[in-house]
């Protein structure tokens, strides 16, 4: 997206450091950088990189100063350049490398970045959810689907994004309109929202208080039709304000329709001249405000945040979603569709480039297996792709992007949701008594085993998910405590008109004897360091689901079983593995409550090796494969 004050950002501002003799010019671009006049930034960079004075302070400041204007070709020249020198590198500049990357399709050089991203900073968000989801691209393209995207005939040369419903109208931000005032950041005229019949090119700027000299964009509009919330800049009773930063930044404003204008215009409460709060949404109920900001505690540069509309009036304090939608990176332009489902847009989740549109279901934020899902190709590109919304009745929507393509700087598309999908129905059964189980978890994948829907059976033990119509092999999975999880595969057949009906059965998880609580439970291996008898941390994991399923039935007895590898010499090994028997049994006893009475157990030394590791090959086995025999097991003895 190439006009970047209506995606919220946190630029770096930093002070270059270097001395050289044209100390006027270094500190013009300086100062035309640090107030995002990024165009004349720019040019002012270039010229002092043409005259050989530039290190990694400059070819960093050009690159961000092209990423932050979506010239992603000439971000990804800088940035090649900053990083052939190999210092004076910012941390984020990988990230913006490899989404620059990405905005030229050169994904594989793109993931290089990434893997180095990774390396430098493990704990990011982004960094955890790319080395999760390597083969995105395959995922992406495996929910993608047939939709037909059309450039909308108002389009301009300029920027036209951010739709939204209005009865059988469209209201939207553009810079159409020719003005003495020019935004610096891009050196166009600055946004005003306007209105236009659907499937008509003719557009009308909206009549009232709303549109002022500076930006206004992003609206949504009460079920009635009387009031509106919209962003502009920090612009209200005449006074344009800065931020101690000096940084116009955005607001979010009441209107109310009064004789065909707009007008009455409110400040929200939580609007701060420090902070920016923008692109307003409103959920199903209109009894929460959905909104971006990077207020403090936001955890990237920019986070979807929600607060209560009460009945009075007034507003609650905002609460931000937390990490499940937000990331490091940037997310913005939330929109909750009549069925609940939140739609908004990220550079920070896995995607195909720039901010990809993505959607979860609000009643399941605070669920562990929430599902954040990427709409795929074509809504999403290398490019920005941003102010997606749906009527999902119809299927009819529209979405804005910088793809290539387009008319203008940023264009609004229409498309219609494809018709054709496939009801898949099922029910969760009790395998031994055939009774219906309610409240399992449902899982579907991809043939690549990646997640796509997420559900759980009803009261009467069922459940229901639509596919399209796409010729797809797909896996599912049912889960629930106490029982032993099935799954099956099945595919989709384009040519079948018939709903498929599937059954999973659940097996209950009773242990007979002899049976290894690792196959009942889930359990990864319990393993123990080199010459150790520790419990490692990984290890008190398992050893809880251990200790929940013996409190859980207080009849059971357990046989712990534990092992070396064949280093060292047979008697020591055998001495180690009763050792790490006695701390095994010990930690059972004395962190879950467990009588000791129920526990037996013994070391077997190197005797049951699980793989080729005798003391004829151990001297050619791999760690991994020595780690695989230094374990504890589980065996029921007595149920």
């Amino acid at each position: 997206m190439k006009l970047r004050i209506y995606i919220l950002t946190l630029v770096s501002v930093f002070s270059l450091s270097f001395s050289f003799a044209q100390k006027g010019k270094i500190k013009a671009a300086e100062k035309q950088y640090e107030n995002l006049s990024y165009k004349k930034s720019t040019d002012a960079l270039l010229k002092l990189v043409e005259e050989g004075n530039a290190n990694g302070d400059v070819y960093q400041k050009l690159a961000n100063a092209y990423y932050f204007n979506g010239q992603m070709e000439n971000a990804v020249k800088w940035y090649k350049e900053l990083f052939f020198l190999g210092k004076e590198i910012e941390l984020e500049s990988y990230y913006r490398y490899a989404q620059a990357l990405k905005g030229i399709g050169e994904y594989f050089k793109s993931d290089e970045i990434m893997e180095k991203f990774s390396e430098l900073h493990p704990a990011d968000s982004r960094a955890i959810a790319f080395t999760k989801s390597r083969n995105y691209l395959d995922m992406i393209e495996n929910i993608s689907d047939d939709y037909v995207l059309e450039n909308l005939d108002f389009n301009t040369s300029y920027s036209d994004f951010g739709a939204t419903f209005y009865g059988t109208e469209l209201y939207f931000a553009s810079s159409r309109e020719e003005k003495d005032d020019i935004y610096q950041w891009n050196q166009q005229p600055f946004l005003n929202i306007y209105r236009a019949k659907e499937g008509a090119s003719e557009v009308v700027k909206i009549q009232g208080d709303v549109n002022s000299k500076y930006h206004e964009s992003s609206a949504v509009f009460t079920k009635d039709g009387k009031t509106m919330y919209f962003t502009r800049n920090n612009f209200f009773k005449g006074n344009f304000k800065k931020s101690n930063e000096d940084i116009h930044g955005l607001k979010i404003y009441k209107a109310t329709l009064v004789d065909s204008l707009w007008t009455n215009i409110v400040s929200l409460p939580f609007n701060n001249d420090d902070y920016n709060v923008a692109h307003p949404a409103l959920s199903v109920d209109e009894k929460k405000l959905y909104f971006a900001s990077d207020m403090f505690g936001t955890q990237g540069a920019s986070d979807i945040f929600v607060a209560d509309i009460n009945e009075d009036g007034t507003y609650g304090e905002p609460i931000n979603l937390g990490p499940k939608v937000n990331t490091e990176g940037r997310e913005n332009f939330p929109f909750v569709s009549e069925k609940g489902i939140l739609y908004f847009s990220s550079d920070g989740h896995v995607g195909l480039g720039g901010l990809d549109v993505f959607k979860v279901e609000l009643d399941k934020l605070n669920e562990t297996s929430i599902l954040i899902q990427n709409l795929g190709k074509p809504i999403n590109s290398s490019k920005d792709d941003f102010g997606f919304i749906i009527n999902e009745t119809s299927g009819k929507g529209f979405i804005s992007s910088n793809r290539e393509g387009g008319k203008g700087d940023d264009d609004i598309y229409s498309f219609v949701k494809p018709p054709c999908s496939r009801a898949i129905t099922g029910t969760v059964l009790n395998k031994r008594t055939s009774e219906v189980l309610s409240n399992a978890d449902v899982f579907v994948y991809d043939s690549s085993r990646n997640l796509l829907k997420s559900l759980k059976s009803d009261d009467s033990g069922k459940f229901t998910f639509d596919l399209s119509c796409n010729e797809r092999t797909y896996l599912i999975e049912a889960k629930k405590d106490k029982f032993k999880d099935d799954f099956t595969d099945f595919s989709i057949k384009p040519n079948e008109e018939t709903s498929l009906k599937l059954e999973l059965k659940l097996d209950p998880a009773v242990a007979k004897v002899g049976t290894d609580l690792a196959l009942l439970l889930n359990l990864n291996p319990i393993y123990f360091d080199y010459d150790k008898s520790f419990i490692r941390p990984d290890a008190e994991i398992e050893l809880a689901k251990v200790i929940n399923y013996m409190k859980e039935y207080p009849n059971v007895k357990v046989d712990v079983r534990s092992h070396t590898d064949s280093r060292g010499r047979d008697a020591y090994n055998w001495a180690l593995s009763n050792r790490r028997n006695k701390s095994t049994r010990e930690y059972i006893i004395n962190k879950g409550g467990i009588s000791a009475g129920r526990l037996s157990g013994q070391g077997y030394g190197e005797t049951r090796l699980t793989n080729r590791c005798t003391n004829a090959f151990k001297s050619i086995c791999s760690e991994a494969e020595h780690q695989a025999n230094r374990r504890s097991e589980f065996i029921v003895v007595e149920n």
